[in-house]
């Protein structure tokens, strides 16, 4: 039985309403059902399918960067828009470009300091970002 995709990330945090807000204004995700666990979380849905888990724990502080997931990557459209947003925010970012392939890296943190990137197709690079 081989692996098809990846279901879901979970994330531990200490302000989970700051958390969800940025997932969701941010990226665009949707907060949606979750299971009565019993502790406080929320379910960040792309679609039907809920590829963020977000877990508080309280007291829990913000990362110092030396995290055991090194970061979750989500692939996307509208590159543009999103650099807008970013900016629009005061969010920083720096773009990666994976040689040999037609893809632009969107890193960023969380509010967590958790490590993302959204991913694009090269083509979706404005002009004056393309590297010489």
């Amino acid at each position: 039985m081989p692996l098809h995709s990846l279901d879901h990330a979970n994330i531990r945090t200490g302000n989970l309403s700051r958390m969800v807000a940025f997932y969701e204004e941010v990226l665009g995700m949707k907060a949606g059902p979750r299971p009565d666990f019993g502790f406080p979380g929320a379910w960040m849905y792309l679609g039907e399918q809920a590829v963020v888990h977000l877990v508080e724990v309280e007291g829990r502080p913000q990362t110092d960067g030396d995290l055991a997931l090194e970061h979750a990557a989500f692939g996307a459209t509208g590159m543009e828009a999103f650099l807008d947003l970013l900016k629009s925010r005061k969010i920083d970012y720096y773009l990666g470009f994976p040689p040999g392939f037609p893809i632009v890296q969107v890193n960023l943190n969380d509010p967590d300091g958790n490590h993302l990137h959204v991913d694009f197709h090269i083509d979706e690079l404005p002009e004056k970002l393309r590297p010489a």
